[in-house]
């Protein structure tokens, strides 16, 4: 039995940060119900909804809320649920008849996850944006990317996902763990630009001990440091090496064959741009592959940098478990794993809509709900 058997969830069909949190209660075995609109996934230019693994786990059920029975039917829902997760812009659900007061007078303990770029108030509440908008604003933007270049969004992690997706889940769980001991739910404001600032901590605490400059690749984690970073290798891949603490290192200088030496201090600064040329000149000299095979019976924190296709066959991974098979689609399994073994897929990702029957007749056994719900 998962963790959160047992624990009901509605998710309101969205993009982003609002799935991947649903996926995670899904994985973790929370049942949750995806509410999609009618005729989602059907539009040219959208993904395949059975190959969109970030909805694996759920079930799904199509409501048209423009319509006021599809509400009244989503409000009997409420009634069953532990959590509701939204995306929306402030101010949609309450203009639907489903905002928290609404919900709460149906469910008093029920759980009310909001997550929005920018927050629940604040002067950019109202307006649009996206991953980069929002780490933008966080100081995680700017410390990212060359020296000598512009910023570079890394994909759509620190904002949809790390300060998102992930700070959503968190939250709903910490406020059903309140509810089910003081008997009562509350609203959960998870906003990606506060969840970006949120994994930017340590480096503001760099930054406030003198630690860190704020200058793009100067420092120790930003690819400033020549132990700490990626370098191209002579077939055209590269390898990622992180060598930050003193034995590492020395035993990165044993791999590339350099004697110690005053050149090879590690903790003179001025010496990194010398120190880098070096690196980069000797890591051309032989294959990605070649430089992983020298590098696996030391500890010099030197791994090869994998494509999407090439991450699921490393060994480590195979032995892991960290990639499976489910439905025909490789995809990174459940996460964490509270064993040996990671939790397993339930079920593959729905269409939308197919479930709907079904749902209402497990939810509300059949009956006392508007016949509004397309099957």
């Amino acid at each position: 039995m998962k963790p959160l058997h047992g624990v009901r969830v509605i998710e309101m069909a969205g993009l982003g940060p609002t799935p991947y949190c649903a996926m995670l209660l899904a994985d973790m075995g929370a049942e949750v119900v995806r509410v999609d609109r009618p005729g989602a996934g059907q539009r040219p230019g959208e993904p395949d909804p059975e190959r969109d693994v970030l909805t694996r786990g759920r079930r799904s059920i199509a409501l048209d809320l423009k319509e006021p029975a599809a509400v009244r039917t989503l409000l009997a829902l409420v009634g069953k649920a532990d959590l509701l997760v939204e995306g929306y812009r402030p101010g949609v659900m309450e203009r639907l008849g489903l905002g928290p007061e609404v919900c709460h007078a149906r469910n008093p303990m029920l759980v009310y996850g909001r997550m929005t770029g920018w927050g629940q108030h604040g002067p950019l509440a109202p307006r649009a944006g996206h991953d980069i908008n929002y780490i933008a604003l966080s100081g995680a933007l700017h410390a990212i990317g060359p020296a000598d270049g512009v910023p570079v969004p890394p994909l759509n992690l620190v904002g949809d996902f790390g300060g998102g997706g992930m700070l959503l889940a968190f939250g709903l769980l910490c406020a059903l763990l309140e509810a089910r001991r003081c008997g009562h739910g509350r609203v959960v404001d998870a906003a990606m630009s506060d969840g970006a600032a949120s994994l930017m901590t340590i480096i503001y605490g760099l930054y406030a001990s003198g630690l860190w400059r704020d200058a793009r690749g100067s420092n120790l984690l930003d690819g400033g440091a020549p132990y700490y970073g990626c370098y191209r290798c002579a077939d055209g891949g590269h390898v990622a090496v992180g060598a930050l603490e003193p034995v590492f290192y020395r035993d990165l200088l044993e791999l590339l064959g350099l004697a110690d030496g005053l050149e090879w201090r590690q903790d003179d600064v001025t010496l990194w741009p010398r120190q880098r040329r070096r690196f980069a000149e000797i890591f051309a000299t032989r294959s990605r592959d070649e430089w992983a095979a020298l590098a696996a019976a030391r500890d010099c924190c030197l791994t090869p940098v994998l494509s999407l296709a090439e991450a699921p066959d490393h060994p480590h991974n195979r032995a892991r478990g960290t990639f499976v098979t489910h439905a025909g689609i490789v995809q990174p399994a459940p996460v964490p794993r509270f064993g040996p073994q990671a939790p397993a897929i339930d079920r593959a990702p729905p269409r939308p809509g197919q479930d709907s029957v079904a749902i209402l007749h497990d939810w509300l056994g059949g009956g006392g709900h508007d016949a509004s719900a397309e099957a």
